[in-house]
């Protein structure tokens, strides 16, 4: 049996949750420096600067929080729908702190948990194909029981990363991790809604798609 076919689903909640922990360190952490200073004395710049830190990863944290909860949470009971609007509003939130930005051309519209779910784990995936920065384009063909979504990334040096494409790809990490239970929680989301993703390099283009299977 494959090794995602081995996963126990306690396995795959505590991976998920440490990526979800690794992902808000960063921000926690930075408040925790801006708060260290203010208990400190000193001049009236550091303290302004100690204020500006714990704003603006406050800000953060919030964003990467509220878009963990609808990519990774159970968003409702099962069966729940969501509003695709928020979905635009968690994903534009996380892209703020990111280099990447993003444009949505999805319809608002109520559409089942898993597959709004899959949807911003895929954002997340275009996200990782470029690193230096660029556009995500998000599109969608069909409707809520038969979606198509496409996903077109484009920036300096886009590319798809390894990782990604062999998961997707169906090739077996030699483990999975923290770092790689991202893609293989994709998969997994893709399998459950019925819907077959493809990941290509287009030119200077990186396109990833999920379509429903008939």
């Amino acid at each position: 049996m494959s090794m995602i076919g081995d996963l126990t689903s306690l396995d795959l909640a505590a991976l998920v949750a440490s990526r979800v922990c690794h992902d808000i360190i960063s921000p926690v952490g930075a408040i925790t420096n801006g708060l260290e200073v203010l208990d400190e004395e000193g001049n009236e710049d550091m303290r302004d600067f100690a204020m500006d830190l714990i704003r603006k990863s406050a800000r953060q944290a919030s964003a990467k929080l509220q878009f963990a909860r609808l990519a990774f949470g159970a968003a409702g009971s099962a069966g729940a729908e969501i509003d695709l609007g928020d979905a635009q509003k968690v994903a534009a939130g996380f892209l703020e702190n990111e280099k990447a930005d993003l444009s949505w051309e999805v319809p608002r519209l109520l559409m089942g948990k898993n597959r709004v779910k899959l949807l911003l784990n895929l954002i997340l995936i275009a996200n990782q194909c470029v690193p230096r920065g660029g556009m995500i384009t998000v599109s969608m063909e069909g409707d809520q029981e038969t979606p198509t979504f496409r996903l077109a990334v484009t920036g300096p040096s886009a590319k798809v990363p390894g990782l990604v494409t062999q998961i997707l790809s169906g090739v077996e990490p030699e483990r999975i991790d923290a770092h790689s239970v991202q893609s293989v929680y994709t998969i997994l989301l893709a399998r459950e809604c019925s819907m077959d993703l493809h990941l290509v390099k287009e030119d200077e283009v990186v396109v990833i798609t999920a379509s429903h299977v008939s």
